[in-house]
Protein backbone atom coordinates (compact mmCIF):
# COMPACT_ATOMS: atom_id res chain seq x y z
CA UNK A 1 0.00 0.00 0.00
CA UNK A 2 2.64 2.51 -0.09
CA UNK A 3 6.58 2.52 -0.94
CA UNK A 4 8.98 0.13 0.37
CA UNK A 5 11.51 1.51 2.73
CA UNK A 6 15.29 0.37 3.34
CA UNK A 7 15.47 -3.01 5.79
CA UNK A 8 15.77 -2.86 9.15
CA UNK A 9 14.06 -1.15 11.40
CA UNK A 10 14.80 2.30 12.24
CA UNK A 11 14.65 3.00 16.54
CA UNK A 12 11.45 4.31 16.83
CA UNK A 13 10.25 4.42 13.81
CA UNK A 14 6.46 3.42 14.47
CA UNK A 15 6.72 4.21 18.46
CA UNK A 16 5.09 7.52 18.07
CA UNK A 17 2.32 6.14 14.66
CA UNK A 18 1.73 3.80 13.13
CA UNK A 19 1.98 2.99 9.31
CA UNK A 20 -1.27 1.58 8.79
CA UNK A 21 -5.22 2.13 10.56
CA UNK A 22 -7.10 -0.94 9.65
CA UNK A 23 -11.18 -0.28 10.37
CA UNK A 24 -13.50 -2.97 9.95
CA UNK A 25 -16.26 -0.77 9.13
CA UNK A 26 -19.32 -3.76 9.29
CA UNK A 27 -19.08 -7.36 10.12
CA UNK A 28 -22.20 -7.50 7.30
CA UNK A 29 -20.95 -9.30 4.57
CA UNK A 30 -22.64 -11.01 0.98
CA UNK A 31 -19.96 -13.71 1.14
CA UNK A 32 -19.57 -16.77 3.58
CA UNK A 33 -15.75 -17.33 3.37
CA UNK A 34 -14.70 -20.39 5.19
CA UNK A 35 -11.42 -18.91 6.55
CA UNK A 36 -12.88 -15.52 7.11
CA UNK A 37 -11.03 -13.51 10.01
CA UNK A 38 -13.80 -10.91 10.61
CA UNK A 39 -16.46 -13.93 10.93
CA UNK A 40 -18.44 -12.19 8.82
CA UNK A 41 -22.41 -12.39 8.63
CA UNK A 42 -25.02 -11.18 6.44
CA UNK A 43 -26.15 -8.51 8.55
CA UNK A 44 -24.40 -5.85 10.35
CA UNK A 45 -23.68 -6.57 14.29
CA UNK A 46 -25.71 -3.79 16.94
CA UNK A 47 -22.81 -1.44 17.79
CA UNK A 48 -21.53 -0.10 14.64
CA UNK A 49 -19.30 2.67 14.95
CA UNK A 50 -22.51 5.39 13.48
CA UNK A 51 -21.17 7.48 11.15
CA UNK A 52 -20.19 10.33 13.64
CA UNK A 53 -18.47 8.31 15.38
CA UNK A 54 -16.76 6.70 12.55
CA UNK A 55 -16.09 10.94 12.00
CA UNK A 56 -14.45 11.35 15.31
CA UNK A 57 -12.50 8.33 14.55
CA UNK A 58 -10.73 9.77 11.59
CA UNK A 59 -9.89 12.91 13.26
CA UNK A 60 -8.29 10.84 15.92
CA UNK A 61 -6.48 9.22 13.18
CA UNK A 62 -5.22 12.37 11.49
CA UNK A 63 -3.11 13.25 14.71
CA UNK A 64 -1.03 10.53 13.95
CA UNK A 65 0.20 12.46 10.84
CA UNK A 66 -0.51 10.99 6.82
CA UNK A 67 -1.72 7.45 8.21
CA UNK A 68 -3.26 4.95 5.55
CA UNK A 69 -6.05 4.12 7.17
CA UNK A 70 -7.89 0.64 5.18
CA UNK A 71 -11.86 0.59 5.46
CA UNK A 72 -12.57 -3.00 5.64
CA UNK A 73 -14.95 -5.39 6.90
CA UNK A 74 -16.97 -7.66 6.37
CA UNK A 75 -17.70 -5.57 3.67
CA UNK A 76 -17.35 -1.50 3.79
CA UNK A 77 -20.01 -1.84 0.51
CA UNK A 78 -22.66 -2.70 3.40
CA UNK A 79 -22.33 0.75 4.71
CA UNK A 80 -24.71 3.14 3.32
CA UNK A 81 -22.20 6.20 4.54
CA UNK A 82 -19.08 4.51 3.26
CA UNK A 83 -18.51 7.45 0.43
CA UNK A 84 -19.21 9.84 3.11
CA UNK A 85 -16.80 8.98 5.16
CA UNK A 86 -13.95 8.64 2.85
CA UNK A 87 -14.39 12.14 1.95
CA UNK A 88 -14.25 13.15 5.18
CA UNK A 89 -11.39 10.85 5.67
CA UNK A 90 -8.99 12.83 2.57
CA UNK A 91 -10.74 15.90 3.89
CA UNK A 92 -8.55 15.39 7.18
CA UNK A 93 -5.42 14.40 4.96
CA UNK A 94 -5.54 10.64 5.25
CA UNK A 95 -4.62 8.78 2.67
CA UNK A 96 -7.80 6.05 2.41
CA UNK A 97 -7.55 2.51 0.87
CA UNK A 98 -10.70 0.18 0.40
CA UNK A 99 -10.69 -3.62 0.68
CA UNK A 100 -14.26 -4.71 -0.53
CA UNK A 101 -15.51 -8.08 -0.95
CA UNK A 102 -15.53 -9.86 -4.60
CA UNK A 103 -19.08 -9.99 -4.86
CA UNK A 104 -21.97 -8.46 -7.39
CA UNK A 105 -21.89 -5.24 -5.29
CA UNK A 106 -17.94 -4.29 -6.54
CA UNK A 107 -19.11 -2.63 -10.19
CA UNK A 108 -17.70 -0.22 -12.98
CA UNK A 109 -19.82 2.23 -11.21
CA UNK A 110 -18.31 1.64 -7.66
CA UNK A 111 -14.76 1.71 -8.55
CA UNK A 112 -15.28 5.34 -10.00
CA UNK A 113 -16.75 6.40 -6.96
CA UNK A 114 -13.79 5.30 -5.47
CA UNK A 115 -11.48 6.83 -7.48
CA UNK A 116 -13.48 10.21 -7.19
CA UNK A 117 -13.53 10.07 -3.56
CA UNK A 118 -9.68 9.58 -3.74
CA UNK A 119 -8.98 6.69 -2.48
CA UNK A 120 -5.46 5.60 -3.41
CA UNK A 121 -5.68 2.41 -2.96
CA UNK A 122 -8.41 -0.93 -3.65
CA UNK A 123 -7.36 -4.96 -2.50
CA UNK A 124 -9.14 -7.56 -3.78
CA UNK A 125 -9.12 -11.28 -3.18
CA UNK A 126 -8.54 -13.71 -5.38
CA UNK A 127 -7.74 -16.49 -3.52
CA UNK A 128 -6.91 -19.28 -6.52
CA UNK A 129 -6.31 -19.48 -9.84
CA UNK A 130 -9.19 -21.35 -11.01
CA UNK A 131 -12.88 -20.44 -10.05
CA UNK A 132 -13.72 -23.53 -8.54
CA UNK A 133 -10.94 -22.86 -5.85
CA UNK A 134 -11.63 -19.33 -4.99
CA UNK A 135 -15.21 -20.38 -5.10
CA UNK A 136 -15.13 -22.94 -2.55
CA UNK A 137 -13.33 -20.65 -0.27
CA UNK A 138 -15.65 -18.01 -0.48
CA UNK A 139 -18.22 -19.93 -0.03
CA UNK A 140 -19.91 -18.24 -3.37
CA UNK A 141 -19.64 -17.74 -6.63
CA UNK A 142 -17.54 -14.41 -6.28
CA UNK A 143 -14.26 -15.59 -8.60
CA UNK A 144 -15.89 -13.69 -11.56
CA UNK A 145 -16.45 -10.62 -9.45
CA UNK A 146 -12.70 -10.18 -7.87
CA UNK A 147 -11.61 -10.66 -11.77
CA UNK A 148 -14.11 -7.82 -13.14
CA UNK A 149 -13.63 -5.95 -10.04
CA UNK A 150 -9.44 -5.95 -10.55
CA UNK A 151 -10.37 -5.14 -14.34
CA UNK A 152 -12.34 -2.40 -13.57
CA UNK A 153 -9.79 -0.82 -10.67
CA UNK A 154 -7.09 -0.80 -13.28
CA UNK A 155 -9.18 0.77 -16.09
CA UNK A 156 -10.24 3.94 -14.30
CA UNK A 157 -6.43 4.54 -12.75
CA UNK A 158 -6.64 2.69 -9.40
CA UNK A 159 -3.55 1.33 -7.46
CA UNK A 160 -5.53 -2.63 -7.32
CA UNK A 161 -3.68 -4.96 -5.21
CA UNK A 162 -4.69 -8.44 -5.04
CA UNK A 163 -4.62 -10.28 -1.53
CA UNK A 164 -4.72 -14.15 -1.73
CA UNK A 165 -4.88 -16.58 1.27
CA UNK A 166 -2.37 -19.56 1.34
CA UNK A 167 -4.12 -22.30 1.46
CA UNK A 168 -4.23 -26.03 0.95
CA UNK A 169 -6.30 -25.84 -2.30
CA UNK A 170 -4.21 -22.05 -3.16
CA UNK A 171 -1.20 -23.49 -2.33
CA UNK A 172 -0.44 -25.85 -5.84
CA UNK A 173 -1.67 -23.00 -7.90
CA UNK A 174 0.24 -19.89 -6.80
CA UNK A 175 2.35 -20.10 -9.60
CA UNK A 176 -0.67 -19.68 -12.11
CA UNK A 177 -1.98 -16.68 -9.45
CA UNK A 178 1.29 -15.06 -10.13
CA UNK A 179 1.34 -15.65 -14.28
CA UNK A 180 -2.64 -14.47 -13.84
CA UNK A 181 -1.87 -11.56 -11.95
CA UNK A 182 0.99 -10.62 -14.81
CA UNK A 183 -1.67 -10.92 -17.29
CA UNK A 184 -4.00 -8.51 -15.39
CA UNK A 185 -1.36 -5.86 -15.22
CA UNK A 186 -1.13 -6.26 -11.58
CA UNK A 187 1.65 -4.86 -9.44
CA UNK A 188 0.87 -5.33 -6.40
CA UNK A 189 0.66 -9.01 -4.54
CA UNK A 190 -0.02 -9.15 -1.26
CA UNK A 191 -0.31 -12.89 0.18
CA UNK A 192 -1.90 -14.37 3.45
CA UNK A 193 -0.69 -16.60 6.40
CA UNK A 194 -3.57 -18.30 7.71
CA UNK A 195 -3.93 -17.84 11.32
CA UNK A 196 -6.58 -19.83 13.14
CA UNK A 197 -8.89 -16.78 13.85
CA UNK A 198 -12.89 -16.31 13.27
CA UNK A 199 -13.57 -19.12 11.13
CA UNK A 200 -9.87 -19.85 9.69
CA UNK A 201 -8.83 -23.38 10.66
CA UNK A 202 -5.82 -25.32 11.24
CA UNK A 203 -7.58 -27.63 8.19
CA UNK A 204 -7.56 -25.30 5.87
CA UNK A 205 -3.61 -24.48 6.32
CA UNK A 206 -1.00 -25.95 4.22
CA UNK A 207 1.92 -27.72 5.91
CA UNK A 208 4.45 -26.12 8.07
CA UNK A 209 7.29 -27.85 5.96
CA UNK A 210 5.45 -25.87 3.01
CA UNK A 211 5.95 -22.27 4.39
CA UNK A 212 9.56 -21.90 3.17
CA UNK A 213 8.76 -23.09 -0.17
CA UNK A 214 6.20 -20.87 -0.45
CA UNK A 215 8.36 -17.94 0.88
CA UNK A 216 11.30 -19.10 -1.49
CA UNK A 217 8.35 -18.44 -4.34
CA UNK A 218 7.39 -15.80 -3.79
CA UNK A 219 11.15 -14.25 -3.21
CA UNK A 220 10.91 -15.18 -7.30
CA UNK A 221 8.33 -13.94 -8.33
CA UNK A 222 9.44 -10.50 -6.81
CA UNK A 223 11.52 -10.37 -9.88
CA UNK A 224 8.97 -10.59 -12.27
CA UNK A 225 8.48 -6.51 -11.54
CA UNK A 226 6.22 -7.49 -9.14
CA UNK A 227 5.68 -5.59 -5.34
CA UNK A 228 5.18 -8.70 -3.11
CA UNK A 229 4.27 -8.58 0.25
CA UNK A 230 2.91 -11.03 2.89
CA UNK A 231 0.58 -10.88 6.03
CA UNK A 232 1.56 -12.98 9.00
CA UNK A 233 4.53 -13.99 7.16
CA UNK A 234 7.35 -11.55 7.88
CA UNK A 235 10.32 -14.02 7.70
CA UNK A 236 9.72 -13.10 4.18
CA UNK A 237 12.09 -10.22 4.61
CA UNK A 238 14.40 -11.89 5.88
CA UNK A 239 14.30 -14.51 2.83
CA UNK A 240 14.77 -11.29 0.83
CA UNK A 241 17.93 -10.09 2.30
CA UNK A 242 19.47 -13.35 3.13
CA UNK A 243 18.85 -14.27 -1.26
CA UNK A 244 21.93 -15.98 -3.24
CA UNK A 245 19.99 -17.61 -6.14
CA UNK A 246 16.68 -19.31 -7.04
CA UNK A 247 16.59 -22.81 -5.25
CA UNK A 248 15.11 -24.83 -8.51
CA UNK A 249 14.38 -27.99 -7.02
CA UNK A 250 11.24 -25.58 -5.54
CA UNK A 251 8.68 -27.20 -7.87
CA UNK A 252 6.74 -23.51 -7.22
CA UNK A 253 9.77 -21.94 -8.69
CA UNK A 254 10.34 -24.48 -11.51
CA UNK A 255 6.40 -23.47 -12.54
CA UNK A 256 6.92 -19.82 -12.08
CA UNK A 257 9.60 -19.98 -14.95
CA UNK A 258 7.78 -22.51 -17.12
CA UNK A 259 5.00 -19.71 -16.85
CA UNK A 260 6.61 -16.26 -17.12
CA UNK A 261 10.56 -17.08 -18.19
CA UNK A 262 13.55 -15.66 -16.94
CA UNK A 263 13.04 -13.18 -14.43
CA UNK A 264 13.52 -9.48 -15.48
CA UNK A 265 15.31 -7.88 -12.22
CA UNK A 266 16.96 -8.74 -8.96
CA UNK A 267 15.50 -9.37 -5.34
CA UNK A 268 14.44 -5.97 -3.84
CA UNK A 269 15.85 -6.06 -0.69
CA UNK A 270 13.73 -2.58 0.64
CA UNK A 271 10.31 -2.93 2.60
CA UNK A 272 8.42 -1.38 5.63
CA UNK A 273 9.33 -3.78 8.69
CA UNK A 274 5.84 -3.79 10.38
CA UNK A 275 3.98 -6.30 12.33
CA UNK A 276 0.76 -6.71 14.56
CA UNK A 277 1.32 -4.41 16.95
CA UNK A 278 4.30 -2.00 15.55
CA UNK A 279 3.15 0.12 12.81
CA UNK A 280 0.13 -2.07 12.10
CA UNK A 281 -3.42 -1.42 14.73
CA UNK A 282 -6.65 -2.43 14.01
CA UNK A 283 -10.19 -1.03 14.89
CA UNK A 284 -13.16 -3.21 15.30
CA UNK A 285 -16.75 -2.42 13.97
CA UNK A 286 -18.06 -1.74 18.04
CA UNK A 287 -15.02 0.60 18.16
CA UNK A 288 -12.87 -2.17 20.11
CA UNK A 289 -9.26 -1.70 19.11
CA UNK A 290 -6.63 -4.66 18.41
CA UNK A 291 -2.73 -5.04 17.15
CA UNK A 292 -4.16 -6.42 14.10
CA UNK A 293 -7.22 -8.20 12.70
CA UNK A 294 -5.83 -11.30 13.28
CA UNK A 295 -4.36 -10.67 17.02
CA UNK A 296 -7.69 -10.78 19.25
CA UNK A 297 -6.36 -9.03 22.22
CA UNK A 298 -8.32 -6.34 23.06
CA UNK A 299 -6.77 -3.52 24.14
CA UNK A 300 -9.02 -0.76 24.77
CA UNK A 301 -12.04 1.10 22.76
CA UNK A 302 -12.02 4.03 21.01
CA UNK A 303 -15.97 5.04 22.19
CA UNK A 304 -13.70 5.53 25.80
CA UNK A 305 -10.00 6.37 25.13
CA UNK A 306 -8.40 8.29 22.48
CA UNK A 307 -6.81 5.64 19.61
CA UNK A 308 -3.69 8.22 19.73
CA UNK A 309 -3.23 7.23 23.38
CA UNK A 310 -4.05 3.13 23.34
CA UNK A 311 -1.42 2.78 20.53
CA UNK A 312 1.58 4.66 22.15
CA UNK A 313 0.73 3.93 25.53
CA UNK A 314 -0.35 0.21 25.63
CA UNK A 315 1.98 -1.90 27.44
CA UNK A 316 1.23 -4.54 25.36
CA UNK A 317 2.25 -2.68 22.07
CA UNK A 318 5.06 -0.79 23.52
CA UNK A 319 6.96 -4.19 24.23
CA UNK A 320 6.22 -5.23 20.89
CA UNK A 321 8.00 -1.89 19.24
CA UNK A 322 10.94 -2.80 21.76
CA UNK A 323 11.52 -5.97 20.37
CA UNK A 324 10.79 -7.47 23.83
CA UNK A 325 9.95 -11.23 22.38
CA UNK A 326 10.72 -14.83 24.20
CA UNK A 327 11.85 -17.65 22.26
CA UNK A 328 13.95 -17.81 19.07
CA UNK A 329 12.09 -14.44 18.22
CA UNK A 330 13.51 -12.67 21.18
CA UNK A 331 17.39 -14.31 20.45
CA UNK A 332 17.28 -13.84 16.69
CA UNK A 333 19.80 -11.76 14.80
CA UNK A 334 16.83 -10.49 12.69
CA UNK A 335 14.20 -10.00 15.14
CA UNK A 336 14.35 -6.17 14.04
CA UNK A 337 13.56 -7.02 10.23
CA UNK A 338 11.28 -9.77 11.06
CA UNK A 339 10.02 -10.09 14.78
CA UNK A 340 7.75 -13.22 14.25
CA UNK A 341 3.67 -12.99 13.39
CA UNK A 342 2.51 -12.01 16.92
CA UNK A 343 -1.04 -13.17 15.79
CA UNK A 344 0.61 -16.32 15.63
CA UNK A 345 2.27 -16.97 18.77
CA UNK A 346 -0.97 -15.71 20.22
CA UNK A 347 -3.03 -17.87 19.03
CA UNK A 348 -0.69 -21.34 19.46
CA UNK A 349 0.89 -19.92 22.57
CA UNK A 350 -1.40 -17.69 23.96
CA UNK A 351 1.13 -14.95 24.51
CA UNK A 352 1.60 -12.19 21.62
CA UNK A 353 5.33 -11.91 23.03
CA UNK A 354 6.62 -15.47 22.07
CA UNK A 355 7.97 -17.11 19.17
CA UNK A 356 6.45 -17.82 16.10
CA UNK A 357 6.15 -21.24 15.98
CA UNK A 358 5.70 -20.94 12.18
CA UNK A 359 8.87 -19.41 11.40
CA UNK A 360 11.20 -21.92 8.88
CA UNK A 361 14.67 -20.43 10.15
Amino acid sequence: MSQAVQAGRAPGRFERAPHLVFWEMTKACPLACKHCRADAIERPLPGELTTEEGKRLLEDIAQFGKVIVVFTGGDPLMRNDLFELLDYARGLGLITSVAPAPSPMLTREVMRRFKEAGVRYVSISLDGAEPKTHDWLRGFASYKHAINGIKAGLEEGLNVQVNTVVWKGSYPELPRVAKLLKDLGVKVWEVFFLIPVGRGTVELDVPKEAYREVIEFLVEVSRYDMVVRTVEAPFFRRAKLEYSGPNLSNKLIRELRSLLGEPIRGVDKSFVPTMDGSGILFVSYDGQVYPSGFLPLPLGNVRERSIVDIYRNNEVLVKIRGAKLGGKCGICQFVNVCGGSRARAYAVYGDPLAEDPACPY
